[in-house]
């Protein structure tokens, strides 16, 4: 049985949101909601790396934990679903989730704000798959129920972001990192073979004029 999971590569995002608008173009997302949202971390420092962050689909997912009402379900492939006929939009599972996924439609008190929004990996809602104009109304498109994967995931130009089976995907970054590190022992051996070595400048000399006798 497949377990269904996202995983962002940091090494290959390009911080582009190509992920951000084809989610909300494929399930027409309500103004001011993103299910989907690319976060840098050491913005225009060295080490900058950028990830694509939306609802991770946990295998023990808080928000289900402390929905006062049950209306997150998780299904036989692991994808967890929210119900909009069953929330009552408490917001319980905005502060419980460290990814920020599930989200308020709208801005106002939590009585106005109504039901929450969040990712659903493009597998609709929890009632069974039909494709009806009402599923998508509620929760966007069900690419899933038509042998798809997400769109946010097919649309990325890097392949940055993966989805799809969880040992699919760690296979896949697995193979990466393999590469990543020959490639690496590959440069190393040639700069030895060439004999460059390179210069460590100390931190106290950096940007300053040496004299070499």
């Amino acid at each position: 049985m497949a377990r269904m999971k996202f995983y962002c590569d940091a090494e290959r995002c390009i911080e582009c949101n190509g992920c951000v608008t084809a989610c909300k173009n494929a399930n027409e997302v309500p103004m001011g909601v993103n299910r989907r949202r690319v976060v840098t971390i050491k913005d225009g420092e060295p080490g900058e790396r950028s990830l694509s962050v939306a609802c991770m689909h946990c295998s023990d997912a808080p928000c289900q934990a402390v929905c006062p009402v049950d209306c997150f379900t998780t299904t036989k492939d692991g994808i967890v679903l929210h119900n909009k006929d069953t929330c009552i939009g408490c917001g319980y599972c905005f502060y419980a989730c460290p990814f920020g996924a599930p989200q308020f439609p709208s801005d106002g008190a939590f009585s106005s704000r109504g039901k929450m929004d969040k990712c659903t990996f493009c597998a609709g809602g929890p009632e069974e798959a039909d494709n009806s104009p009402e599923e998508f109304r509620k929760y966007g498109s069900n690419r899933i129920a038509e042998g798809k994967l997400p769109l946010c995931a097919e649309m990325c130009s890097t392949k940055a972001l993966l989805a799809g089976d969880a040992n699919i995907v760690a296979d896949i970054y697995r193979k990466r990192v393999v590469n990543r590190a020959a490639s690496a022992l590959v440069s190393i051996s040639s700069l030895q073979q060439t004999g460059f070595q390179p210069t460590v400048v100390p931190p106290e000399l950096e940007g300053k004029a040496t004299a070499t006798e």
